[in-house]
This record gives C-alpha cells, sequence and structure tokens, in this order.
C-alpha cells in the first residue's frame, strides 16, 4: 500500500484536507494543528517561520501520514521531535517533563500536533502556557470543543489534568513544583469519571485515537 493511501484513507487525512483545525497558541512561538499533510506544513512554515515540528503521535512505521510528514520536515529543514501521549489516559509525568524540555530547547516557531489535533494537542498547547506561568484556566482552554475536543468522553481527563493542578494553583504551587512533587496520576485516573455515550461517540464514531 502506498504512503499515500495509507495516509489519506487509513489515517484518514482525506478529512484533513478541508478541516485544518489551525491554532495560534503563541504568536511567533507555538502553533497548533492536527496531523498536517506535506503540502499543509510546508504552507504553515513559508507563512508563519517554523522552525521545529513535534509529533504528539509519535514514531509510527506503519502511517504513511508519518512517514511523508518526516520526509517533508526534513526537506523544508524543520527539526522533528517525538513526543508522545495518550488522549484518554492520565498524562504520564515523565512525557510532560520531555514536552517542556522541546519547548525551553527546540528553535521556534514550533508546531504541535497530534491526529484530529483536539485533545493531545490541546494538552501540549495548555502545558506552554502554564509553562509561562499563565493561570490553570487559561490553560485548560486550549481543550475546547472549537478544537473537536469533548470533555464529557474518556478524553475528558485532560481537563481533570488542569483541573487538579487548579488547586494547587490556589495555594500557590508553581505548576512544575506541583508536576514533580504533589501529581499524582493514579489518583487522577481513579477520581475520573467519562460519560458513556460521549465516549462511545469520541471512540466509534469520530475515531480518536
Amino acid at each position: 500500500m502506498s504512503l499515500w493511501v495509507n495516509s489519506l484513507f487509513v489515517d484518514h487525512a482525506l478529512l484533513r484536507i478541508p478541516w485544518r483545525n489551525w491554532g495560534v497558541v503563541e504568536s511567533g512561538a507555538l502553533y497548533r494543528s492536527n496531523h498536517p499533510l506535506p503540502w499543509q506544513l510546508a504552507e504553515g512554515t513559508k507563512r508563519h517561520g517554523l522552525q521545529s515540528v513535534i509529533n504528539l503521535r509519535g514514531r509510527r512505521d506503519s502511517c504513511g501520514s508519518d512517514a511523508l510528514g518526516r520526509e517533508r520536515a526534513a526537506a523544508l529543514g524543520l527539526v522533528h521531535a517525538d513526543q508522545p501521549f495518550e488522549s484518554r489516559g492520565a498524562p504520564h509525568k515523565d512525557r510532560i517533563l520531555r514536552l517542556m524540555e522541546l519547548y525551553r530547547t527546540l528553535p521556534r516557531p514550533i508546531l504541535i500536533h497530534c491526529k484530529s489535533g483536539a485533545d493531545r494537542t490541546g494538552l501540549a498547547a495548555g502545558i506552554w502556557h502554564l509553562m509561562q506561568g499563565r493561570p490553570a484556566a487559561e490553560a485548560a482552554g486550549e481543550l475546547s470543543l472549537r478544537h473537536g475536543h469533548v470533555a464529557a468522553a474518556r478524553t475528558g481527563i485532560l481537563d481533570a489534568f488542569f483541573e487538579a493542578y487548579a488547586k494547587a494553583e490556589a495555594r500557590g504551587v508553581p505548576f512544575e513544583t506541583w508536576l514533580t512533587e504533589e501529581y499524582d496520576e493514579a489518583a487522577l485516573r481513579a477520581a475520573f469519571r467519562p460519560q458513556p455515550l460521549a465516549s462511545w461517540i469520541t471512540d466509534r464514531v469520530l475515531r480518536r485515537e
């Protein structure tokens, strides 16, 4: 199967041609989108001067979109980094810390993307805001229905992550201190209760990763 056939029909990139799901997290520094097709990546680079790409899906050897994106990033001279996250699980502390290190060290502007640009990308965009000292409510705003995020589904555990930090924020605890010293992944998983219908829609209808 060709890379293009796999990308367009197996990885659903055909839907991402009309639905770009582009967003500006911070102008000149960080942008967000769903998994860009090669010409979309080139267009974003030309328009916004992109220097780096962070793939929140991680490396996928059997995915045509992954191979095509890496090839075009290399041709454009972009730094390409992988930092996979889950859309339905409590964010892993070590992965968040590595993402923060990438934010600090990669040349900017940076483009972050997952498959649909709704859940993992919203999480990563929110973490950027927290690193800049912005409030948890602003960070959580990156997980929005406008970008296709459904808070009532299993993907809502990402909203719960920001809500958990908001309680520490109210006590004056900086985000990175809370993350390294207080954040409890297991407790977040145990406490979160998604709505079955919303989860069925995201998992079976929207087919989110």
